[in-house]
């Protein structure tokens, strides 16, 4: 069935046009969702605010989505700031000052905060209070100040490399996990309501496939399969120009791009399907490390198409299949 596409003019909010509101509008994540609504509606029961927050995962899962989504609960207001900015103090200090009572203060990427910021959040998030130094010299004198209560809302691609008085003193910490492909249909269809795009569940479910268990790399699909087919398909769309559309991206049936189609080449084309280091594999495909575990393994273990052992990565037998190349000599296999 073909469906046509209303053009908007007006599209440069994309990303904020599609975020959830309410928990109610937030797809997936049962258990996240049921804990986080008891743990804010019991705050707003004691008319306190809320403790705060951690949420972990890896990106485009919706771990800022969550941030405005309390927000919006409590009706109080969010400030945004990102980690990798707030490397001293002074950094801090304003942002801190400026909180109104019962905001919500969101840190992305926390884990990159500088060391001296993360200590001097300390007594902010446990007592709000905060130190800051007047004059300098001999003269210098610390004056402490008083903050309006607030709530930190952090997240984190690396839960792991957070400190353990910083990760401790999150009342809340929750895990984003990659959504299923029934979810991604279910965020693509309000979101194609919200764009007005006519799209039947055949080609949603073409689109949620190959999205990686990811709602931001869904939406963006989304608009990408729109563009495609007001430029090549005469506006209108359905399941094989979604399927020509992203093939013209490079992403096969299962998800997979260019990036991971190399990576499993190079180890089983190059290196008899492992172990081989994941230095080597960055070099090998022209990426750094950081991105290729941040953004590509994840997935690729998650497919069950690559092992993390002890001495390296390895490809599995689904690899093999997947490139259609013969398991025979690695595997053992008669």
């Amino acid at each position: 069935m073909t469906h046509k596409i209303s053009v908007l003019h007006q599209d440069k909010k994309f990303d904020f046009s599609l975020r959830p509101k309410k928990l109610t509008e937030f797809c997936g994540q049962k258990q996240l969702k049921e804990r986080l609504d008891l743990f804010l509606r019991a705050a707003v029961q004691r008319n306190e605010v809320p403790g705060h927050c951690l949420f972990y995962g890896p990106p485009g899962l919706g771990k800022t989505s969550l941030a405005h989504i309390m927000a919006n609960t409590i009706g109080k207001g969010l400030v945004i700031a990102s980690g990798p900015q707030l490397l001293k103090p002074s950094d801090l200090i304003g942002l801190l000052t400026g909180l109104q009572e019962g905001d919500i203060f969101f840190i992305d990427e926390i884990h990159r905060m500088g060391k001296a910021a993360e200590e001097y959040l300390y007594p902010a998030m446990e007592d709000f209070k905060v130190d800051i130094t007047l004059d300098s010299g001999p003269g210098a004198r610390s004056v402490r100040l008083d903050l309006a209560p607030f709530t930190l809302v952090g997240a984190t691609t690396r839960a792991g490399m957070l400190s353990e008085p910083l990760r401790t003193r999150f009342a809340f910490t929750g895990r984003v996990d990659y959504y299923t492909d029934e979810d991604l249909v279910s965020i693509l269809s309000r979101s194609s309501q919200l764009l007005a795009i006519e799209a039947n569940q055949e080609t949603l479910l073409e689109i949620a496939r190959r999205a990686r268990g990811t709602p931001r790399l869904a939406n963006n699909l989304l608009r990408w399969v729109r563009d495609f087919a007001q430029m090549r398909e005469g506006n209108c769309i359905n399941s094989a120009v979604a399927e020509k559309a992203l093939a013209m991206l490079l992403i096969d049936n299962l998800g997979l791009n260019e990036i991971d189609i190399k990576l499993l080449s190079v180890m089983i084309d190059f290196y008899q399907g492992g172990p081989v280091g994941m230095k080597t594999l960055a070099m090998a495909v022209g990426e750094d490390v950081r991105t290729l575990e941040d953004m590509y393994e994840p997935f690729l273990i998650l497919k069950g198409l690559v092992q993390r052992t002890a001495r390296g990565r390895v490809a599995t037998p689904l690899a093999y299949e997947h490139l259609n190349r013969n398991p025979k000599d690695r595997w053992g296999e008669e």
